[in-house]
């Protein structure tokens, strides 16, 4: 559905942070790509929804296709149109709007109806938004705003949905039922998923395909359950090493395998 060929981004056409990136998302998938702080997972969303010239970013190289268009230089409001959608990291939402003006303004390109159909739809899937549809959205928990956040793109009707971060600060428990409800617009409505993410673990527990970038470059890519195996990753993504965990603290001399950059 969607596949990126060789992209390179630059930042004040001067700072390289993404680098010959390949990666393909099929129809219906789950895939998660994976890295540390400043690896580039985020500017990648940015060049997929169109977003980097906020950043004065732009891709120099290489193109972005969406069922076999290239989507490279479009706006973000033909994306969208297109039935791709971003959640944010940080969620993003109109602090000192209602959670329910909130999820509006996710349905924007929708007619009435279909902005009616869509509040069902995420009232379903979170209660609790519903239960806090009147209150402002700025007061709202972490866990209850990223809720709001995916039910706003959902509000756009998205034939694709890319995720940055959606655990990023949030306790275990809320964490559970926001990836149970990714699970299952994944799942039940065949909704393909672009989920990037610091945790690993829970990110390869969900995806069925991985793709692990560092430095603005992928240097490892496989089957979640493949990925999960590997002792590289359990060494510096799981923590785990020699069957005891251990945290990126603990690695004394983290280096990376040459074999992942040849």
């Amino acid at each position: 559905m969607l596949s990126l060929k060789n992209v390179q981004v630059l930042y004040d056409r001067a700072i390289e942070a993404v680098r010959d990136v390949s990666l393909d998302v099929p129809a219906g998938a789950m895939v998660a790509l994976l890295g540390s702080n400043g690896a580039g997972k985020s500017t990648i969303l940015k060049a997929i929804s169109g977003v980097l010239y906020q950043e004065d970013g732009e891709i120099v190289s290489g193109a972005i296709n969406l069922e076999g268009d290239v989507i490279s230089g479009q706006s973000p409001r033909a994306i969208v149109r297109r039935g791709l959608l971003q959640v944010p990291e940080g969620r993003a939402l109109f602090g000192t709007l209602t959670v329910e003006e909130n999820l509006l303004m996710g349905g924007f390109t929708r007619s009435r109806a279909e902005s009616h159909e869509g509040l069902d739809r995420v009232y379903a899937l979170f209660p609790r938004v519903k239960e806090r549809r009147s209150q402002i959205a700025g007061y709202l928990s972490g866990g209850e705003q990223q809720m709001v956040a995916i039910g706003r793109a959902l509000m756009g009707r998205p034939r694709m949905l890319m995720l940055d971060e959606p655990s990023l600060g949030l306790a275990p428990q809320i964490v559970d039922g926001i990836f149970d409800a990714i699970i299952a617009l994944n799942r039940d409505d065949g909704l393909t998923v672009l989920l990037v993410e610091q945790n690993a673990q829970l990110a390869l527990q969900v995806a069925s395909y991985g793709y692990i970038i560092e430095n603005g470059r992928i240097v490892l890519d496989g089957a979640a359950e493949k990925l999960r195996a590997n002792d590289d990753v359990q060494e510096f993504y799981l923590g785990f090493s020699g069957g005891e965990r251990k945290s990126m603290r603990d690695v004394k001399h983290y280096k990376r395998r040459k074999r992942w950059l040849s």
